[in-house]
């Protein structure tokens, strides 16, 4: 009647789902079940033709994604006679079967081009000549171009301020007015402004200038006026078998030891010897900053590890005599002019310069930062007034955008700009020159 034992099981199966008051129980039910799952497991043959119709490279029945295997879960097997039974319609799904889309076939000349190219192996004889290019030294700036570098800042700032200015129109009372407003916000000062303002006036008058383009000229020439003064570099005497003693001094930070270390190298390039004396014994590391530039120029220290400063710069003065040394320069701590107690300390040094040499100290130079505006006026009466101040060091001037200050300086109290300092570098602080100056500061 059935061609063979899978026909029989099937008809079987269709008869107990469509009979299910005929459902044998017990142990009956849970062999015919279990015979049932066995038929179900097996692959369901597949007619002739359909076979045919699909090809064996596009039907699976497993499909791999991203390396990982995937297969139909697996009927768990009746453990005991208390399974429920299942219907033939739940357990009798067939197979899952995946038919991926077949890969369109690129034509043989679009593969082609898109294989990789074989890389060609290249012969030393074939490959082109490397020609080396030596490399080239950095140009060493020469000081006015670096004065103009450094000073690029307070160049641009006042540049900008003075485009209206320069840009043409008539002068009149809004052009003066707008000029006075550059000059002030500028660090000149309000003196400073006020001379410079009836300076330039007077020289639009004489000339008989119109334009605001020819103010340019007139500036310049009214600011150098006023600074010339200032412009007195330091002459070094004669040497008779002592030494010329610097003292130096100023507030906390304005680089006092480092212009030290400066000035050190540019008394080595006019040929004096030199020696340091590290004074500034409050200061944690001053001593090693003050070694580490002695190293670097190969100038002697004198230091004390404990001690005050006064002592210090004595013993610095008698070993100079000693040695025949041309130059001391003597640290001193730093500090503000309202620490009176500390600025009665520093007229102590000096008194003690004096007892080591009846004329010392030669100069007293106070160390002033660029970048505290007009508060270094301040600091310069008051450190006038206590030690007497020869000279003047203008350092960090690279770092300000207001390069007025010793247009104020010049107005206020003209003592002597000995050196100013616009870069960090050791050849960076050099004798002031007005005419330089001012030809960097107004381009």
């Amino acid at each position: 009647m059935f061609e063979d034992e899978d026909d029989a099981a099937r008809a079987e199966a269709e008869r107990f789902a469509e009979r299910p008051s005929e459902r044998p129980t017990g142990a009956a039910a849970v062999a015919e079940q279990n015979a049932y799952r066995q038929q179900a497991a097996r692959p369901e043959k597949m007619p002739e033709t359909d076979t045919a119709a699909i090809s064996a490279e596009t039907v699976t029945a497993t499909v791999r994604t991203d390396a990982t295997e995937i297969r139909p879960p697996e009927t768990p097997a009746a453990d005991s006679a208390d399974t429920p039974a299942v219907t033939a319609q739940t357990e009798a799904l067939p197979v899952e079967t995946v038919i991926e889309p077949e890969t369109e076939k690129l034509p043989a000349e679009t593969v082609a081009e898109t294989e990789p190219q074989p890389s060609r192996n290249l012969s030393p004889d074939t490959l082109p000549a490397v020609q080396t290019v030596p490399a080239q030294e950095p140009v060493k700036l020469g000081w006015a171009a670096r004065l103009k570098q450094g000073l690029a800042k307070s160049r641009d700032n006042m540049a900008k301020s003075l485009a209206g200015v320069f840009g043409g129109g008539q002068i009149d009372e809004d052009l003066y007015e707008e000029l006075e407003t550059v000059l002030i916000t500028s660090d000149m000062g309000m003196e400073a402004t006020e001379y410079l303002m009836k300076d330039v006036r007077k020289r639009v008058s004489l000339r008989g200038l119109k334009d605001g383009t020819e103010l340019r000229g007139a500036l310049k020439d009214a600011i150098y006026d006023l600074i010339k003064p200032l412009e007195k570099p330091l002459q070094l005497p004669e040497n008779k078998g002592e030494p010329f003693v610097i003292m130096l001094a100023g507030i906390n930070g304005a680089g006092k030891t480092t212009s030290i270390g400066k000035l050190a190298k540019y008394f080595q390039s006019q040929g004096k010897s030199v020696l340091l004396a590290a004074g500034d014994t409050f200061r944690a590391a001053a001593r090693e900053q003050l070694q580490e530039w002695g190293a670097r120029n190969n100038v002697t220290v004198i230091s004390q590890a404990t001690g005050d400063s006064a002592a210090v710069c004595f013993d610095a003065v008698q070993s100079a005599k000693a040695r025949g040394i041309d130059i001391v320069l003597a640290d001193t701590a730093g500090r503000l002019p309202t620490q009176l107690h500390l600025m009665e300390e520093i007229k102590k040094v000096k008194r003690v310069l004096q007892k080591a040499m009846p004329d010392a100290p030669h100069e007293i130079i106070v160390v002033l930062d660029a970048n505290i505006g007009q508060n270094a006026v301040n600091q310069v009466k008051a450190f006038d007034d206590a030690l007497g101040l020869t000279g003047l060091i203008v350092t960090k001037l690279d770092g300000t955008a207001k390069g007025g200050i010793l247009a104020a300086l010049a107005s206020d109290r003209p003592i002597p700009v000995r050196y100013i300092g616009v870069g960090e570098g050791i050849d960076d602080l050099r004798p002031f020159d007005a005419r330089a100056f001012v030809d960097a500061l107004i381009d």
